[in-house]
């Protein structure tokens, strides 16, 4: 299920330390520019499938950095 969520609902998950997995979607030279903290690089659906292997895991992709 797909669902969105604003700034100040992620900011607090993340704060609360809540188990999910970021993904950063943009390419590289974003990514290396700057990213949330704890958020890696999407590359690949396997790497998702690695990294939460739980279904009902919290996913969370977004596309630009949240300053």
């Amino acid at each position: 299920m797909v669902k969105t969520m604003d700034r100040e609902t992620l900011r607090e998950k993340m704060e609360s330390g809540e188990d999910l997995l970021l993904l950063e979607v943009l390419g590289e030279a974003s990514y290396r520019q700057g990213h949330l903290p704890g958020a890696v690089r999407y590359e690949s659906m396997e790497q998702v499938r690695r990294l939460a292997p739980e279904k009902n895991a919290l996913i969370v992709a977004y596309c630009s950095n949240f300053n």
